[in-house]
């Protein structure tokens, strides 16, 4: 949104700004760092079920954070009333963690004259709500047209603005507002008592008119409808040690998890990832590249500045094989003698920040898809991924695959459900075996949770050939 059309000005509205800076530099006096975070959200979701509307429901909340640190203690302290009787009470309870001070304040963050990566957009406002029904019970209909097999349709529109503003103790003041938009459609398929799911869906930080143009909510429709058909036909899939390929886009879900929450900084200054103190060291097979981008225009996981006013930026985490970096936000870095890379983030005004990821991506390589595929000679090509499971402190995930596919000797076989990919992060980077040049992106769908706290993110990565994954299934592997 522009300033023009910003709502949400609580230094006009709710504080006088000299005195909220004042009682900012009051309970930050000695301490090491600090803001003060203000938010307004709104977010509307919509679930047509069953033929029927399910869920309408709207959400509106405002309120602000104020926070202390000094080392390795932080005191904070909320509130959903923005006033300055109760900043005052923040203030005095978030100073507690200062204590009798003595701290030095770290460097303000820099100022940034990019423009920011989020449109001026308003997904709340793009249609109304008689039109976001209309449409969803057009999606049930299209699917159930389409094909005798269809027993169930799930349609959800989710729309939603966030508005930030970020004081500092040196007088900085950062705003932004993050629209957020996204439709997801699921439909259930049966044929002789069996039944079978699939789900298609897309988004990302800008209005809804592109996601309900008819183009674009059909070609969704009919993703979701392919994927359930191809799982009606599917085998079951073999279990063992096998190679597998990683089809590009959402499957870089596994390298976030994997991979993606080990380079956070917090869990590398505690020691408690994978990856602590190998900083300068080969962690992967050549050629992998890793980065961390919240600067990519409309991408799910992209902000201007992060939820402690370091600006938005691209982090190389992994380059050519080699650690060369961690996911920062100013604690952190401070802590560890690094540089805060734009990475402190958190769920709304009621949570403090934390390394977080934005979007974190593999780069694509020098291989063409087609000649990865072709080299299979046994084993998995996993297209798509649902839910999945990761130790951070060492890597191991189990993730499930919601479209895959048995591959001998380079030719795509049937569709196999039931698979599931076992291994550990660390030992699946330094596995791959080829990386194509066909880097995608996720359709911006995903959210991450850490410590309790939600936030959106983005994944991408080129087709890749990772070696010797345990795969899950429900029989033997065997001719």
């Amino acid at each position: 949104m522009t300033e023009t059309t910003r709502r949400f000005r609580p230094f006009e509205t709710h504080l006088d700004e000299g005195r909220a800076l004042a009682l900012l530099r009051a309970a930050l006096a000695g301490a090491d760092d600090g803001e003060l975070f203000l938010e307004r959200r709104r977010s509307e979701v919509l679930v047509f079920d069953d033929r029927r509307l399910r869920t309408a429901s709207f959400d509106a909340s405002e309120g602000f954070g104020l926070r202390a640190v000094r080392g390795e203690a932080t005191g904070y302290a909320h509130a959903t009333e923005i006033s300055e009787a109760a900043l005052g009470r923040a203030a005095a309870t978030a100073r507690l963690a200062v204590r009798e001070g003595g701290g030095v304040m770290a460097p303000p963050p820099p100022r940034d004259g990019r423009l920011s990566p989020i449109p001026d957009a308003d997904p709340l406002s793009d249609a109304d709500f008689a039109a976001r029904v209309a449409l969803l019970r057009e999606i049930d209909d299209c699917l159930r047209g389409r094909d005798a097999r269809v027993v169930q349709v799930s349609a959800t529109i989710s729309a939603g603005m966030q508005e930030v503003e970020i004081l500092r103790p040196e007088g900085l003041r950062l705003a932004e507002a993050r629209p957020l938009a996204r439709l997801n459609i699921s439909v259930i398929v049966e044929k002789d008592g069996r039944r079978e799911s699939g789900t298609a869906g897309a988004g990302g930080r800008h209005g809804l008119r592109s996601l309900i143009a008819p183009e674009r909510w059909r070609a969704l429709a009919d993703e979701a409808l392919r994927i359930a058909l191809v799982n009606l036909a599917a085998e079951e899939c073999p279990a063992g040690v096998m190679d597998v390929v990683l089809a590009p886009g959402w499957p870089g879900i596994l390298l976030h998890e994997a991979v993606g929450h080990g380079l956070e900084g917090d869990f590398n200054r505690k020691k408690s990832s994978a990856f602590a103190g190998l900083m300068g060291r080969r962690v992967a097979a050549p050629g992998v590249t890793v980065v961390d981008d919240g600067t990519l225009p409309e991408r799910r996981g992209s902000i201007g500045f992060d939820d402690e006013g370091t600006p938005g930026g691209r982090t190389v985490l992994i380059e050519d094989g080699i650690l060369t970096g961690y996911m920062q936000d100013r604690q952190n870095a401070r802590l560890m003698g690094m540089a805060p890379t734009g990475n402190g983030r958190r769920e709304s005004f009621a949570h403090p920040p934390m390394p977080r990821m934005t979007n974190t991506i593999m780069l694509a390589g020098q291989d063409a898809p087609q000649d990865i595929l072709a080299s299979l000679k046994d084993g998995i090509w996993a297209v798509g991924f649902g839910g999945g499971q990761v130790d951070i402190t060492n890597g191991k995930f189990v993730f499930s695959c919601t479209e895959a596919y048995r591959v001998r000797d380079g030719r795509v076989g049937a569709p196999v459900r039931g698979a599931t990919l076992i291994g550990d992060g660390p030992t699946a980077l330094t596995r791959i075996r080829a990386i194509g040049n066909d880097l995608a992106l996720d359709p911006g769908i995903g959210s991450c949770g850490k410590a309790g706290q939600w936030v959106p993110v983005g994944v991408g990565q080129p087709t890749l050939l990772i070696g010797g994954l345990t795969v899950g299934g429900s029989r033997m592997r065997g001719n």
